[in-house]
């Protein structure tokens, strides 16, 4: 490993661009500590430490807490990930879009210009809903047209230029720019996160106790990761068989490949989509300053992930069970729109390739489907358990962390993918690459 790392810092090319990915981590993390002008940011945190549910704890989280701080990057990158995902769904509904996908690099890059325009769009939408709303209960010092057009222009270039450096870091580093911005972000809060845990469970208690605690917290760390792991590498493969060709007097023997349908096809998505539309209905209430008690305050708290598995509030529990559920759903639907059955028996028979034992065309389709529907479940069973078990700790131990869940899986994935990138990299020049040793 200590020899892999070595050959990395060998090759001038990698070493340039991982230099120039963590100077541009160093810009992001300062980015994340510049206060907006005309913020009043020790009000801010007050209202943030009275909130009973946690409809803006998840934001904080992909932001590496810059939105607690109301920094300049406060906005982050979300609106870019809301952007992809609304392109994303509508390139399905949409026939046109989904012919700019199919036209090569030219197309991709119309899609890639939609998606910055949405991104910007959706940017001045957000920042104007948190300087009018927040603006109104207190968050500017002085509630005026200047400073609210101040906040909105800040937050925006903010959330533009961040959109700017994830693509820099894919041209000029190591790639993975978008994906690398939101894994910084969610591993800054976890020495927080940790060192919380530690003075919550460990420091201060008796030996016995607190040596108990300490194992069982790095042991739940360990074993979500490797979960997390096993999660994102497992796959099935499908058996795939050529037949033979004529070229002039000689035969071609056929080739064999596989179609590999991995385990957690939909990624992080389920659990993104399943989160977003549990806490948009919170999100909503506070902009607009709902302080109710009524039927209204009370779904609030079925919908609220805080009030879950808490023996004190043992009821809204219920609303874990419609979480898990819109998990389930989500990660059958988001496979159904990026991975089509049809489609890909239709290139097998084309290319005269076909599963052994299974005729090709419509057979092909409907056995694939049938397998994805198998393997789709036990990637939404995973997913479910890696999500709630930050819940159910914290409904019973109060235990409060942001790299559970929806953030470990970003955070594993993109170590993976950034670690095969480089390896790519290291093989090309004919080095030995961390997984080969």
């Amino acid at each position: 490993m200590f020899d892999s790392i070595k050959n990395v810092f060998k090759v001038k090319e990698i070493r340039i661009k991982l230099l120039f990915t963590f100077l541009m981590m160093i810009v992001i993390r300062f980015g994340c500590q510049l206060p907006v002008p005309g913020v009043d940011r020790n009000y801010f945190a007050d209202w943030f430490a009275q909130q009973t549910g946690d409809a803006f704890s998840f934001v904080d989280a992909f932001t590496g807490g810059s939105f607690l701080n109301m920094s300049v990057l406060a906005l982050n990158i979300t609106p870019y990930i809301t952007s992809s995902i609304i392109i994303q769904l509508l390139t399905i509904a949409i026939p046109k879009l989904e012919e700019l996908q199919k036209e090569g690099e030219e197309g991709r890059k119309m899609m890639t210009a939609i998606t910055r325009y949405v991104t910007v769009a959706l940017a001045l939408l957000e920042s104007s809903a948190m300087a009018i709303g927040f603006g109104r209960q207190g968050l500017l010092e002085e509630f005026n047209a200047l400073n609210i057009i101040m906040v909105i222009a800040t937050l925006t270039a903010g959330s533009a230029f961040l959109m700017w450096i994830g693509e820099q870091i894919t041209v000029h580093g190591i790639g993975n720019g978008i994906s690398i911005v939101l894994c910084i972000n969610i591993i800054s809060r976890m020495p927080q996160d940790i060192a919380a845990l530690f003075t919550q469970f460990v420091i201060g208690k008796n030996v016995a106790f607190g040596a108990l605690a300490a194992v069982i917290i790095i042991a739940v760390i360990l074993l979500m990761i490797i979960l997390v792991i096993l999660l994102n590498d497992a796959e099935r493969k499908i058996p795939v068989s050529y037949a033979q060709k004529i070229n002039g007097r000689r035969f071609t023997a056929g080739q064999t490949s596989v179609i590999p349908l991995k385990v957690n096809t939909a990624g992080v998505m389920p659990i993104i989509f399943a989160s977003s539309l549990m806490e948009f209905p919170g999100i909503i209430s506070t902009l607009a300053g709902y302080r109710g008690t009524g039927v209204w305050s009370e779904v609030l708290r079925y919908l609220s992930s805080s009030y879950w598995c808490n023996p004190s509030y043992i009821k809204y529990t219920l609303g874990l069970l419609l979480y898990i559920l819109l998990l389930i759903f989500f990660a059958y639907f988001y496979t159904s729109i990026t991975f089509n059955p049809i489609e890909i028996a239709d290139n097998l028979k084309k290319r005269g390739g076909f599963i052994p034992g299974i005729r090709p065309g419509k057979p092909t389709s409907e056995y694939l489907n049938r397998i994805l529907n198998y393997i789709i479940f036990i990637g939404a069973i995973g997913l479910t358990i890696v999500g709630i078990l930050p819940f159910i700790f914290r409904g019973l131990f109060n235990a409060s962390i942001s790299f559970g869940g929806t953030s470990l899986i970003i955070v594993v994935s993109v170590v993976l993918e950034t670690i095969k990138q480089v390896e790519s990299m290291m093989l090309v020049r004919n080095y030995r690459g961390f997984l080969n040793d």
